[in-house]
């Protein structure tokens, strides 16, 4: 690649962290980019393939096709990153909620323990793409995936079933 501030490199880099815990990534030929930053082209359905690694003015400087292709501790460093800068809980179970009717306040079970958060309304449960997930916002505004409805246990699909 001629120019990698026009053009992103193809997983042809080096990442490592400096002392003040930002990525720093060196390209094949050598550039420097400080405080890179790793944004997913795909979070919810493809989280692992399409990782684009951008500089602190928000241009691209090298993109990543398949997280689980790239070398450590360069996939390593990009996992660690994305986790401190993405909050999606994904709900494993639902517990309970207060009432069929909304608002109403939803029990969950998710990948970072149990919590409450208020459905504001039904308009709130959102379907995303065609893999049976779903993304549930409550009135902070904090997103909840939900993987795949239908692997969800049996009281927890007939709760949902009544607000879709």
């Amino acid at each position: 690649m001629s120019n990698p501030t026009n053009s992103p490199e193809r997983t042809q880099f080096a990442l490592e962290r400096n002392a003040f815990g930002k990525l720093i990534l060196t390209t094949a030929s050598g550039v420097r980019f400080e405080a890179v930053v790793p944004v997913r082209a795909f979070p919810i359905q493809s989280p692992e393939v399409g990782i684009s690694l951008v500089n602190t003015d928000s241009e691209e400087v090298a993109w990543v096709d398949r997280l689980v292709d790239l070398p450590e501790p360069a996939q390593s460093l990009i996992r660690q990153e994305l986790e401190v800068r993405e909050f999606i809980p994904v709900i494993a179970q639902i517990v309970s909620v207060t009432s069929f009717s909304t608002p109403c306040t939803w029990t969950v079970e998710t990948d970072r323990g149990r919590t409450d958060f208020v459905l504001r309304g039904d308009e709130d449960i959102r379907r995303i793409g065609k893999d049976n997930a779903l993304l549930i916002a409550d009135t902070h505004g904090i997103q909840y995936l939900v993987r795949d409805q239908f692997a969800l246990n049996t009281a927890s699909k007939k709760i949902l079933d009544r607000f879709l």
